[in-house]
């Protein structure tokens, strides 16, 4: 049964009485090209766990390709249909914003990956989430809206640079896989998808205060950084450009302009303070 075909997939799921749910933001990929893109990257993994598997138009691919596939599925019209689409999967009803991703992924044979067609509503902390996971796998494959995936790749002083492009490329090395339209969702969406890949840097060891203090930077994106860094720190005018002078960064300078280089300067003449 191949869900990638949009027939096919409609009359799956008429069979099983489901329609997309707005609340859960469900929108179900129906592209062959590109599940077969996204299988491929992970064809190497003998483990995959997938977050938000919804009818298994990704799933029965993957447990077709991988030795283990567990798929964490909230909805529980989804995982009576995922028995029929991708019965040698592991299906588990918990919250992925909740369980603790990291043993799941201990249970999987290595090398291990981590697949999602991320809900729109919930793209950030459920990155965060995966990020932070880091250590229990090989590499991500995840599919998001392609406004966040194109803030998450911004480089410095790119004006969609944020906190999160600097958490994500301090720990990741990131990949475009594919673009993927609206026409290649069931029902499609409002907007277009992108495919990333992130891989861990073995070499990455920030600490979370790292990324607190990145956050800090990023407070008020308009504002400059000494005005983010006074706020956040509570430190006044004069110490905050002190700091700012000894980074080597000029005194208007503005968080989005920041190397990874430059927050790490920055970060531990803070902590020196």
């Amino acid at each position: 049964m191949n869900l990638a075909d949009p027939a096919t997939l409609q009359r799956f799921l008429a069979s099983q009485g489901i329609k997309a749910t707005k609340e859960l933001g469900q929108h179900f990929l129906c592209s062959v090209d590109v599940v077969n893109a996204i299988v491929d990257r992970v064809s190497g993994c003998r483990g995959v766990l997938e977050i938000g598997p919804g009818p298994g138009v990704l799933t029965g691919p993957l447990a077709e390709s991988a030795e283990r596939v567990v798929a964490i599925e909230l909805d529980g019209r989804m995982a009576q249909a995922l028995a029929i689409s991708a019965p040698i999967a592991e299906i588990v009803r918990l919250d992925a914003l909740k369980v603790d991703l990291s043993a799941l992924l201990d249970g999987l044979p290595s090398p291990r990956a981590v697949v999602s067609n991320l809900p729109y509503y919930i793209t950030a902390p459920l990155v965060e989430r995966i990020a932070r996971a880091r250590a229990n796998f090989d590499q991500a494959v995840l599919m998001m809206q392609r406004e966040v995936a194109q803030r998450i790749v911004a480089p410095p002083r790119s004006g969609e640079r944020g906190s999160l492009s600097v958490f994500l490329q301090a720990v990741f090395r990131i990949e475009v896989v594919a673009q993927v339209p609206a026409s290649a969702f069931l029902p499609p969406p409002k907007v277009d998808s992108t495919v990333l890949a992130l891989a861990p840097k073995p070499e990455s060891a920030f600490e979370e205060a790292f990324f607190d203090f990145v956050r800090i930077g990023f407070a008020q994106p308009r504002k400059t950084l000494a005005n983010n860094l006074m706020a956040g720190l509570r430190l006044d005018r004069e110490a905050v450009q002190a700091l700012i002078t000894a980074a080597g960064l000029a005194p208007l300078a503005r968080a989005q302009e920041l190397t990874e280089g430059e927050w790490v300067r920055l970060r531990g003449l803070a902590s020196q303070a």
